[in-house]
């Protein structure tokens, strides 16, 4: 196995603080964000008028439980009913710095601060160092994941080479011309480039990675690093920005230091017991999206509390469990049912439906199964895929069959991957 690069600490200050100071800190963000969105966020003031909450009398992190929990699946509803942003933003949109539109769809605010989603402690962590090249794999269309990084690796003083999505051999023959150092973006095209790489003899200086948005299964993980490549993992949402992250010691992914995260009770709502399954839900403190208590949809688990030797003091997530609903995140972007049933509604062929995900050599595969009365469909798988591609922003392949093929009852979206 080769010799992989060591992670660093950004900020000990904040990352190896005691638990009290930690409480204390989040505490006093709490009351800062809390007054700042009672006078700049009216429907976040309207909630708190609802809950019977003075913002005066949120103090410190024993009042969070007081506060609302906004569901981030209604997020495009109340960004409908009151748009752009369902009265949550922080400042007027001609303020911000960026505006972008998620999948659901969901549009998504950036700020005007440097690293605005937090993602400089997390490269840090996984070894990205100043004088870096970065090879950005990541999205910078619409959708705010490729800046989400960039800026974060920026703010390390790394060059960044905005990649985007797809294209391999174009970007295998820039990182390498180049000389990139590091890259973002998902795992399973890391893996590909790689391998191609070796394939066609193309030296790549790569040292570091850090990969989102899908699963990282430690056979794949470990596939990388048989590259000398580095690779370690974080967890974030386009509004929340970067939640936790992982070290070299691995074994859980630490909690930021600059936010708050919860893991709640599926049932009670109640804080969830270390390694009991619950809803992780966030509070962040930036004045142009304060977004308080979002429940993510996302499943995980506390890690047991111990001490981690890397240095750091912040309570570790263990991994992510899966999702509460019916979205489940493919190529790294959600597929959602409902969006499935809203697409084929157009289709008046179209009857029983489901979405198939499977696996493959560390490459996900999307099909959508779709009843259809009979022959005579000439063209309409075609149609539908088109149409789902546009929507879902995932290409999936799409097979008509016959009425009554799918079992009543079926999973609108199937995962049927296993991570090893």
């Amino acid at each position: 196995m080769p010799t992989l690069r060591p992670g660093t600490i950004l900020d000990r200050k904040l990352e190896c603080r005691s638990p009290d100071e930690r409480r204390a800190q989040l505490g006093a963000g709490l009351a800062v964000t809390v007054a700042h969105a009672w006078k700049q966020a009216p429907r976040v003031r309207r909630a708190l008028e609802a809950a019977r909450i003075d913002p005066r009398d949120v103090r410190s992190l024993k009042d969070l439980a007081r506060l609302p929990i906004t569901r981030k699946e209604a997020l495009p509803a109340l960004q409908a009913e009151e748009p752009p942003f369902g009265g949550l933003l922080g400042t007027s949109p001609g303020a911000l710095a960026r505006l972008f539109m998620s999948p659901g769809p969901i549009y998504d605010p950036q700020g005007h601060d440097g690293d605005f989603w937090r993602f400089r402690h997390a490269l840090a962590a996984a070894g990205f160092r100043k004088g870096d090249v970065v090879l950005n794999s990541a999205s910078y269309h619409l959708t705010p994941l490729g800046f989400m990084l960039d800026a974060g690796a920026r703010a390390l003083g790394c060059a960044v080479i905005p990649g985007g999505v797809g294209q391999t051999e174009l970007q295998l023959k820039t990182a390498a011309a180049l000389g990139a150092t590091g890259y973002m973006g998902t795992p399973s095209f890391l893996f590909q480039l790689l391998t191609k790489a070796r394939e066609a003899g193309i030296p790549l200086r790569l040292e570091v990675a850090f990969v989102v948005a899908e699963m990282l299964p430690e056979s794949l993980r470990a596939d990388i690093e048989a590259f000398g490549v580095r690779c370690l993992q974080g967890y974030g949402t386009a509004d929340l920005g970067c939640l936790t992250y992982e070290c070299t010691e691995k074994g859980g992914w630490h909690m930021h230091p600059e936010c708050i995260l919860e893991v709640l009770d599926l049932e009670s709502g109640q804080p969830a017991a270390p390694g009991q399954p619950g809803e992780l839900v966030a509070t962040i403190f930036e004045e142009a999206y304060p977004l308080l208590r979002l429940a993510t949809g996302d499943i995980g688990a506390l890690a047991p509390e111990a001490s981690c030797a890397c240095g750091r003091t912040a309570p570790k997530v263990a991994g992510l469990l899966g999702r509460v609903g019916d979205a489940v995140k493919v190529k790294g972007m959600f597929v959602r049912g409902g969006q499935i049933e809203a697409v084929l509604k157009r289709f008046p062929e179209a009857g029983r439906f489901r979405a198939v995900v499977t696996r493959e050599g560390h490459v996900d595969h999307l099909a959508y199964e779709v009843e259809v009365p009979g022959p005579g469909t000439g063209g309409l798988a075609e149609a539908i895929a088109e149409a789902l591609t546009a929507e879902v922003k995932v290409r999936g392949e799409v097979r008509l069959l016959a009425k009554g093929a799918i079992p009543e009852g079926a999973k609108k979206v199937d995962d049927r991957r296993v991570w090893k």
